[in-house]
């Protein structure tokens, strides 16, 4: 806003942080032009699949790297994951550059508190990832998802389950108890597009097929995710925006 030429007055705590903003009317902003970046949230099924594996690598960029979208970056690294964040550019004030994962196998965490709103919409291909870890991993404080598009804690639980994983589900969260080989299956997208692309990153890790049913809702978010999908898979380069290159190999029981 301040770029257009709009101006507000904030009024911060005593710790400056910000909790409330007034705007003036009669403000004429200014046009100018704007890069997007990649979204982070987007990037994320890619980041959780390669980190989960073992020898692969993946390198996303142009991707977004605001502070307050990048907490699965934190979440993965302290699951064992090899991240490296490089910040190259700022587009229009937002801060923007590579991501850079190298896979290993991943150990449970616990996730609650003040991390939860910065991996909200994540959490979904989070539990894949601890699906696929050694251990346990908690997310706790996290009721907020059960009133997304779907009620995505009954859903995730419901899922992994499907796929013979051990889950203890809470009104704000769950418990993911890891490391054992995930089963194929028929599994339902409740309708939203995050469990939708979430669930198809699990099969590749599975034994035997997975289908993942009423994909249409995955165009609300990423159209072209099924293409990155088979792309990636292949090792080839994505040259559009937040592009990858990638050495991710499926289970071979899926190939």
């Amino acid at each position: 806003m301040r770029r257009s030429g709009i101006t507000r007055t904030p009024q911060r705590t005593a710790a400056l942080v910000e909790i409330r903003t007034t705007l003036h009317g009669g403000q004429i902003p200014e046009s100018m032009d704007f890069t997007v970046p990649g979204d982070i949230s987007s990037a994320a099924f890619w980041m959780a699949a390669a980190a989960a594996q073992p020898g692969s690598r993946l390198l996303v960029t142009d991707v977004g790297l605001n502070a307050t979208r990048t907490g699965i970056i934190d979440v993965l690294i302290r699951m064992g994951a090899r991240i490296r964040e490089i910040i190259e550019t700022s587009m229009n004030g937002e801060p923007a550059g590579n991501i850079d994962v190298k896979g290993t196998t991943l150990h449970g965490t616990e996730i609650q508190g003040a991390e939860i709103p910065n991996v909200i919409d994540e959490i979904p291909i989070i539990a894949v990832a601890a699906a696929l870890a050694k251990g346990t991993t908690v997310i706790r404080d996290a009721a907020e998802l059960r009133v997304k598009e779907t009620d995505r804690i009954a859903a995730v639980a419901s899922n992994l389950r499907a796929m013979g994983v051990a889950v203890e589900e809470f009104p704000d969260g769950m418990a993911i108890t890891g490391g054992t080989t995930l089963k194929g299956a028929r599994l339902p997208s409740f309708g939203d597009h995050r469990i939708a692309m979430a669930f198809a990153i699990a099969g590749l890790f599975a034994s035997g097929e997975t289908v993942i049913e009423d994909t249409a809702c995955v165009n609300t978010s990423y159209p072209g995710f099924a293409d990155t999908l088979r792309r990636i898979q292949n090792g080839e380069r994505i040259k559009h925006r937040t592009r990858m290159l990638s050495q991710f190999k499926p289970n071979p029981a899926n190939a």
